[in-house]
Parts: structure tokens; sequence; C-alpha cells
């Protein structure tokens, strides 16, 4: 708390704080899970944090974790609606109609992703095609760009 309250303070009010959270170190019963991260986030919010990104374990070798497509979504379900805080959902979401659902539905309030911008750096352009969004492309991009009068 004297790391987020030192933040708050010199931090713009105007800007967002966010937080990393591990939701679950998968180790349930006696590890940290997510009813403790739900309170969690209501302390932070008081604090003035704006946002958790909601992850999850990687806290010992020896966790189960059943990664799949979403996984850690419900994490930031339940904080964004028992913490009322705005909420990152993470988690193999690679796919923009995944992403839309989740936005949509009121899971999370952003999506959070790293390791799909890895394999795919333009994954938000080629999302906002499939999605049939018209978003503008910077301008070094014109020449490949669907719209090349989109571009900003």
């Amino acid at each position: 708390m004297e790391i987020v309250r030192a933040v708050r303070h010199l931090w713009p009010k105007h800007l967002p704080v966010f937080i990393r959270i591990s939701a679950t170190d998968w180790l349930e019963p006696q590890g940290w899970d997510l009813g403790q991260s739900v309170k969690l986030a209501c302390i932070l919010k008081k604090e003035g944090v704006d946002l958790i990104d909601c992850s999850s374990g990687a806290m010992v070798p020896y966790a189960k974790i059943p990664a799949g497509p979403g996984y850690q979504v419900p994490f930031s379900e339940r904080i964004h609606k028992e913490a009322d805080i705005m909420t990152g959902a993470v988690g193999i979401i690679t796919q923009a109609m995944q992403a839309e659902t989740i936005l949509e539905s009121g899971q999370a309030s952003v999506i959070v992703i790293a390791r799909q911008f890895l394999r795919d750096p333009y994954w938000p352009l080629h999302a906002a095609q499939e999605l049939k969004q018209e978003v503008g492309w910077p301008c070094q991009y014109h020449l490949v760009s669907p719209n090349p009068e989109h571009c900003v």
C-alpha cells in the first residue's frame, strides 16, 4: 500500500494507475485465491488505483494451471463486478471476436494482449479489419493500408 500511495501521490490525478495482480496462485485451498484478490481490489480502489490487470499463477513451479483460451477472464469478471473497478483481461486472448465478446459482455474493461503481439505486431489493425471497423493506420504505412485515406 505504501507504493500505491506514493505512486498515486506523485502521478498526475488525471492519469490512470494500473496494477497487475496474480488473482490466484492456483494452490487452493492453502494459497492466494480469487476471493482475496477481490478484497485486495477493493482496497486498491480506495487508494486510487483505476484498473486491475488480472493475471494469475507462475508463482510456484508445481502449480497446476488450466491454461486455455481466455482462462483468466473469469478473474477479471469477478473482480470487475465485486470490487466495482475497471479490469484488464488476459490469458490466451488471440482472436478479435474473442476480445470483442469479453468487452461486450462486461467481463473486462480492457483487453491486455502480450504474446499475440509478439506473433503479430499489427494485431490491432488485423482485428479491426476482422471486426469491420475502420481505423487509421500510421501514415508511414499508407502504401500497405487497405484504406490509405484513413492514415493518422
